[in-house]
């Protein structure tokens, strides 16, 4: 499990990423020099601000509605930018923070770096003249630090310089003392906010050398070593983000004085052992190990080219994304993973786009394969983020629509941005809050604590059930109850009689149909669990058969809005309207074989349209749904082309230039957990009540094994296959008693397990 190159890193999209859950680096590794770009989750400019709105609330939602209701399209959406479209304020984005570059004045042969996934552990060795040199860099969560420890082969032959340049105009650097450099910053631009407002930060660098005569100065912002055997590096950062007081000021001298007073080899044992509890819980082969000795950039380039003999890739992909989640997403995180997960290569920042929570698909997708890849803890930062936006979201309800309850629309900050975009077009997609939300009912689903969901899921997603009770309204033809004016994300479509312009509002989007159908139905169902909620309960009750049906197509689709409207742009990159299949549970093959059909249409009209949007999140989710849909073998193709296409050398998926306002090729992390996801539903599915092993296994992985993968009820689950047939699994309960069916094919068993207790199953089903 390594990412490993036989060459230097000559910038960002090649170097590795490391990461502590807050601190994040990714390391470009050459041999004359090597730069550290270092993030932090907390480093956003902006600042909270509540949006003004023009809307008288009610009133105006009807005046609206009744254009839209009569197919006055465009008189409706004038009247929506008049009303529920603010003007842009202090929104803000998180920044790169800045670089360590340090310079070593040599030149490199034998070069080789790798990112081990089994220790968090970036290296670099070469030789110079003679003289061998080895750097390993990790994040420690244990200790809140970045480390590294540079050595040479030659007593007496380590120099090198290391200099701090800052990514944001407010940074300064000075000398304390020998050895040590401490910077302060803001975080300020003047795309996403006025240049003024934005998170301070205080850190440190402290060099520690050994051996020899070697020393280590700073002098004029650098720190200078010479003549040494070994020097340790040790940064340590910390914002006033959410600060109560000034201790902030305080924590990265502590942090750092704390690792260089226990050293590097304590440093790193408490660092394995914290990350190895968790990365060590999923183990995964696909057999094929013929080419993990390649460089992994020569092993993408091979896949590529239609070379299909490499199962082993994928293998490393999946556990990639378990190891960016670690790095990125740690229990006591201050905030989720953000569009970039916490590393940032500050494209983003500079364009329309925004380093920030897109609440359309991106964020919720780098959460997608946590529960399942036995990373529960790592989501309770965005179970957190959730809880403070469902808060913030109350004011929207009340300014934007005079209701009850919380909404949050397309995008928000570390502030809680809760209010439309400054488009309708694409800023006003309504249940885009409510989305993020459903991770609250995934978590419960996987883990079945009651305490979470009496203390934590159930009021958020009460108050959220609050406001979609207040703000619906009655279909006046149909007689159902409809969200709107909303949009299906970031879609469009040609009303009846208008094929020359295309529009983006409407009543009843299909997204926001099919969540607050799960909403409704889980509240109603955790409400008899809870005392008090029977009066509740009964108004979901009596709402939810009010909900529009999900409705197939002239052209055999699966409707995107309520009505059978002509797509503006059939290549579209979003699929919100798939959610029932992937990664909702309301369509499947089984239960609802006409709809299967339907999105299984749906995807493939979209994947022969010439100029698809094939994004990196577009690919997770066609390989997603494939794999739903029980299609092993275009899931893999899926998952290959995102490996092959949009991956760069590191790994990292991105977004393509002139798709959806991208200037260049930027680093987009929901692709990396996507296609992760779609791996783990190709193995194993629990979404449809029961436990389903190998639903969608490709005839490219004939042989092979996983064991430690999670399923809803808390179930552990393991299996090994060859000639492309199960041979054995294992199922073991978790904290709850497991009732549930164990699935093969079209052969299913009856498993009654009490908590901690496992079943074997071998040989014929039935022993």
């Amino acid at each position: 499990m390594k990412l490993g190159y036989d060459r230097p890193a000559a910038s960002w999209k090649e170097g590795l990423p490391i990461g502590n859950g807050r601190i994040g680096a990714v390391i470009a590794s050459g041999g004359s020099d090597e730069t550290w770009f270092v993030t932090e989750s907390t480093y956003w400019s902006g600042k909270p601000e509540r949006m003004p709105s023009r809307s008288r609330g009610k009133p105006d939602l009807e005046r609206m509605r009744k254009l839209f209701f009569e197919g006055r399209y465009e008189e409706g959406e004038r009247l929506v930018g008049e009303l529920l479209q603010p003007e842009k304020g202090n929104f803000g984005t998180n920044l790169p923070m800045a670089d360590v570059i340090l310079s070593f004045g040599h030149s490199a042969e034998e070069f080789a770096r790798e990112l081990s996934l089994d220790e968090a552990v970036a290296r670099a060795a070469y030789r110079s003249a003679g003289v061998s040199f080895v750097r390993e860099t990790f994040a420690s969560h244990a200790d809140g630090v970045l480390a590294s420890r540079l050595r040479s082969g030659k007593p007496g032959s380590l120099s090198f310089t290391l200099r701090l340049r800052g990514r944001t105009d407010a940074f300064a650097v000075r000398e304390q003392g020998d050895g040590t450099l401490v910077f302060e910053g803001q975080a300020t631009e003047t795309v996403h906010s006025d240049g003024t407002c934005g998170v301070r930060c205080r850190g440190i660098v402290r060099v520690v050398v050994s051996g020899g005569s070697g020393n280590a100065k700073a002098h004029d912002g650098a720190i200078l070593v010479e003549g040494a055997d070994e020097a340790c590096v040790y940064l340590a950062v910390a914002t006033d983000y959410r600060a109560a007081d000034d201790d902030w000021t305080r924590e990265a001298e502590a942090a750092a004085a704390r690792a260089a007073r226990d050293g590097f080899e304590a440093v790193r044992e408490r660092h394995l052992d914290d990350y190895r509890r968790l990365f060590g819980r999923v183990r995964l082969d696909l057999g094929g190990r013929d080419r993990v000795s390649l460089p992994t950039d020569e092993r993408i380039r091979r896949l590529r080219r239609g070379e299909n003999n490499d199962p082993e890739l994928f293998a490393l992909f999946y556990q990639y994304a378990r190891y960016l989640t670690i790095a990125g997403s740690r229990e006591d995180s201050p905030l989720p993973l953000h569009l970039q997960g916490i590393w940032n290569d500050g494209e983003a920042n500079r364009m329309a786009w925004s380093c920030d929570y897109h609440l359309d698909v991106n964020t919720e997708m780098n959460y997608y394969p946590t529960e399942s890849a036995n990373l529960a803890e790592c989501q309770l930062p965005l179970l957190r983020f959730v809880e403070r936006l469902s808060e913030a979201g109350r004011e929207a309800a009340r300014d934007f629509y005079g209701c009850e309850g919380w909404v949050a629309h397309v995008f928000t900050n570390a502030w809680g941005f809760s209010a439309p975009g400054w488009h309708y077009s694409w800023g006003l997609n309504v249940t885009g809050g409510l989305w993020l939300a459903a991770q609250l009912m995934d978590h419960y689903e996987f883990g079945g604590d009651d305490r979470f969901l009496r203390e934590t899921a159930y009021p958020v997603l009460r108050s959220a059930a609050e406001f979609f009770l207040d703000y619906m309204t009655v279909h006046p033809e149909r007689g159902w109850l409809v969200t709107g004016p909303s949009n299906s994300p970031e879609n469009s479509f040609y009303p009846a009689g208008t094929p020359d312009r295309s529009r983006t509002m409407s009543m009843g989007p299909v997204m926001d149909t099919m969540l607050v159908r799960r909403l409704f139905a889980f509240c109603r169902d955790a409400a008899s669990k809870l005392e008090g909620e029977d009066a509740f309960a009964e108004r979901l009750a009596k709402a939810l058969p009010l909900l529009p049906p999900p409705m197939i197509g002239r052209h055999g689709q699966l409707q995107e809005w309520l009505l059978d409207y002509a797509e503006a742009q059939p290549d579209h990159r979003h699929l919100s309207h798939l959610y029932g299949l992937f990664p909702g549970s309301d369509i499947t093959p089984e239960r609802s074989p006409q709809l299967a059909e339907a999105a299984r249409t749906t995807l493939e009209r979209r994947q022969r349209e010439s100029n698809l949007e094939d994004v990196e999140f577009t690919l997770a989710l066609f390989a997603a749904g494939r794999a739903r849909l029980g299609d092993g073998d275009k899931a893999r193709e899926h998952v290959a082309y995102l490996i092959g296409e949009l991956c760069f050398d590191n790994l990292l998926t991105f977004s393509k230039p002139g798709i959806a306002g991208a200037e260049a090729y930027i680093f987009v992390a929901d692709g990396n957990f996507g296609g992760a996801a779609a791996i783990a539903e190709m193995l194993l599915q629990s979404h449809a009540g029961e436990l389903h092993l190998l639903p969608a296994l490709p005839a490219g992985w004939p042989e092979g094994s996983f064991a430690g993968l999670r399923a809803r009820g808390g179930a552990e689950v393991g299996a090994a296959w060859k000639d492309g047939r199960l041979v054995s699994a294992t199922v073991k309960a978790g904290k709850l008693p497991l009732r549930s069916t164990v699935r093969y094919g079209e052969r299913r068993l009856r498993l009654e397990l009490e908590p901690g207790e496992s079943a074997a199953l071998e040989g014929e089903w039935g022993r």
